[in-house]
């Protein structure tokens, strides 16, 4: 599965490694037959320099077989890493192009454990793998062929203990394989109860529920341990085994030898026997050990295969919100919206959330929402940047339908502010300064935005001023002033419309007045949308359209909905009285 993400470089050190591969075996096995020419020297009473001429080879074997050795480790080591960076960057791409359909698909936890821990395995797999799969094969049936020839005793033990072995693994690999994939699985449980307990901190105190939270955490973490605990002692039988094996099998040649050796006539006859003897071990031993080897890729392998296919879901995964071909839109009708007879059902719902909306907005006008809880309101507007694509019906963006658009184009038209204000870790400038076309903006730019926010207070009190530290997910400022960033990055991109998604729930009365006061004033020309609570949020918007378990209510301004729309005129009186809501 993750052979079609290496390149055609990566491809050729993997030849190149297999040429040093079959060097490297070549000379692990002649070394071998100059054993066996010593062994003979040595009992025929040759001289220190005949010995030497057989010696000095050996050692040149031994030594490029060394060389090979670590140059395949470096090439491989290479290709790996090469390769786990392109998966990783796959993953992060493909997952930067999700719409919230994908993203319910998979966790973040689980997406996270993909990107690190999964493709770790994948590229421990890749780099000794590259290594033994090749090597192992190769060695063991070339070291068989050296032996073909030799007495059949000896070959009939050799196969012996290679059945042992291959029984033994297959016995494991049956026991052990169907786990791995729980434990990727239950590794992603660890991860999202450690990231609940983390971002949720505050909650767990306040509730006293340490211990409840540690009791999840434990059983998680118990059965993520129980299950790496039974792979891993399963896993620990093969050791053993082939140490055994081995053990047995040299004793077995030795005992064979012995007999042969001692039925074989004439000193000759038996030195030649002896000296087969020492070379039919040495190969026998290789046979082991590339069996052996074999074990080690048999422990990774399975659970790198299994991380490969998680690795490729993400890849293969194709985005449900599709972008569009259209760049630009008509000249003139810069500033308009219009949802027509929109409907919207979520992914594997019964009933729509949204059923046939229908409103026009001209340019810089202000269009607000309001409703009960669970009424559409934030899935409205989350429709106008294609975070969903409507079920029924069609947005227009400038008399453009949004699904026509590149969805680079359409996002470049929208200063979006979510319900929950996102800020990222750096300084206030970068996150006021956002994103790709962050250099076509000055610092000048960035001031402007935060006093329209009315955060140019707080943030000049802030150490560093603009180029002050904001700390991961902004632990360091209160929720007020993560909503002023969030709205200053809106306001610094000067867009064709601004989406509000109830973004002045965290501010004071007065400030949500100023605020708007300004942005009024600041930003004519731009249209707004706003999802508000507060009636005195919206009270002054063009339109506003009231919400009822996802149908109109009402359509119309704030003086006319109090008279005809019931649904508004009760949100209304359960906030303000009488008499502030006729002034």
């Amino acid at each position: 599965m993750i052979f079609k993400y290496v390149n055609r470089k990566e491809w050729s050190l993997v030849a190149v490694c297999f040429v040093l591969i079959c060097l490297q075996v070549y000379l692990e096995l002649e070394i071998p037959g100059y054993m066996s020419q010593i062994t003979m020297l040595l009992t025929t009473g040759g001289t220190v320099e005949q010995v030497m001429e057989q010696g000095w080879p050996m050692i040149a074997a031994a030594l490029g077989s060394l060389l090979a050795a670590i140059l395949v480790g470096a090439v491989a080591a290479y290709v790996a890493a090469s390769l786990s960076q392109r998966l990783r960057e796959l993953q992060f791409d493909r997952v930067g192009s999700f719409s919230r359909t994908e993203m319910g698909r998979f966790s973040p936890a689980s997406l996270i454990t993909r990107s690190t821990n999964d493709i770790t395995q994948v590229q421990m797999a890749f780099a000794m793998g590259m290594q033994i799969v090749i090597k192992a094969p190769l060695m063991a049936v070339w070291a068989i062929v050296k032996i073909a020839d030799k007495d059949m005793h000896w070959t009939l033990a050799t196969a012996a203990a290679v059945a042992a072995l291959m029984i033994t693994i297959t016995i494991v690999l049956y026991l052990v394989v169907p786990r791995f994939k729980m434990i990727q699985r239950l590794t992603d449980n660890v991860n999202r109860i450690t990231d609940e307990g983390l971002t949720g901190v505050r909650v767990v105190r306040a509730y006293n529920a340490e211990e409840y939270q540690e009791a999840k955490f434990e059983k998680a973490n118990e059965e993520l341990t129980s299950t790496n605990l039974f792979t891993n002692r399963v896993m620990s039988v093969m050791m053993p085994v082939i140490t055994t094996v081995m053990s047995l099998l040299s004793l077995s040649i030795y005992i064979i030898g012995a007999i042969l050796i001692s039925s074989a006539s004439g000193l000759g006859l038996r030195l030649e026997m002896f000296s087969d003897m020492i070379v039919f071990s040495s190969y026998a031993m290789q046979v082991v050990m590339a069996f052996m080897m074999m074990v080690f890729i048999f422990m990774i392998i399975p659970r790198a295969g299994v991380a490969a296919r998680r690795i490729e879901e993400v890849i293969d995964t194709d985005p449900s919100i599709k972008s569009g071909t259209v760049k630009e839109s008509p000249k003139g009708r810069e500033g308009e919206i219009e949802f027509r007879d929109v409907s919207f059902r979520y992914p594997g719902a019964a009933e729509s959330v949204l059923e046939n909306v229908s409103f026009k907005a001209g340019k810089g006008e202000t269009v607000a929402f309001i409703g009960s809880t669970g009424s559409g309101k934030s899935t409205l507007i989350n429709l106008v940047p294609r975070f969903y694509d409507v079920t029924d019906g069609q947005i227009l963006v400038d008399g453009v339908d949004v699904r026509d658009y590149e969805l680079e184009a359409l996002h470049g038209k929208i200063g979006y502010v979510p319900q929950k204000a996102t800020v990222f870790s750096g300084t206030v400038q970068s996150n006021v300064n956002y994103g790709d076309t962050s250099g076509d903006r000055t610092v000048e730019d960035v001031k402007k935005a935060v006093a329209i926010a009315q955060g140019k207070d707080f943030v000049e009190r802030m150490e560093g001023g603009y180029e002050g530290m904001i700390s991961e997910s902004g632990t360091n400022l209160s929720g007020g002033q993560k909503q002023r960033i969030s709205i200053a990055r809106a306001i610094c991109r000067r867009p064709e419309f601004y989406i509000f998604d109830d973004s002045f729930s965290a501010l004071d009365y007065k400030t949500d007045r100023v605020l708007r006061d300004a942005l009024r004033k600041e930003t004519s020309g731009v249209t707004s949308l706003i999802v508000a609570q507060r009636i005195g949020t919206i009270i002054e918007a063009d339109t506003i359209v009231v919400l009822d378990e996802g149908r109109v209510a009402g359509i119309g301004r704030h003086g006319d909905l109090l008279k005809t729309c019931e649904v508004y005129r009760n949100i209304a009186l359960s906030q303000l009285s009488e008499e502030e809501l006729m002034r």
